[in-house]
């Protein structure tokens, strides 16, 4: 009997550990939290005054560099667009097919039959005037 209660004993030993820990663990954070929470209170508390008082100065240079940084960080997302553009374009010059250009073959055949028909139908009409007048 004493066999079967060394499982069951190890393994309450094992639930009690986890639980402990995690109980520490999370306690822990607990206590950070708290601490984050004070301090922020604290620095909020501090800050105002001085954010009230700079604001003339602080809010057209939070604007400014606000502008700054979504102007580079736009003109870096169009580099990459252009490049991917160029990159496209060079692979579908060199005949490697890229994605998408099988599409593009098709409408441009559409538009130069589109264009053959228009030309057609000017030449007929063109032709019509010159029996006509």
């Amino acid at each position: 009997m004493a066999h079967q209660d060394q499982p069951q004993k190890t393994q309450l030993s094992y639930q009690l550990i986890k639980t402990s820990t995690a109980a520490t663990i999370g306690g822990s954070c607990m206590v950070l939290s708290g601490l984050t929470l004070a301090g922020t209170v604290i620095a909020l508390v501090v800050a105002t005054p001085l954010l009230v008082i700079f604001s003339p100065v602080l809010v057209p240079a939070a604007i400014t560099v606000f502008l700054a940084a979504s102007g580079l960080v736009a003109s870096g997302g169009f580099g990459v667009s252009a490049v991917s553009v160029f990159l496209w374009l060079y692979k579908y010059v060199r005949g490697q097919h890229p994605v998408g250009a099988d599409r593009l073959d098709r409408a441009r055949d559409k538009l130069t039959g589109k264009a053959m028909e228009v030309k057609e139908r000017a030449a007929e009409q063109i032709g019509t005037r010159g029996t006509q007048g």
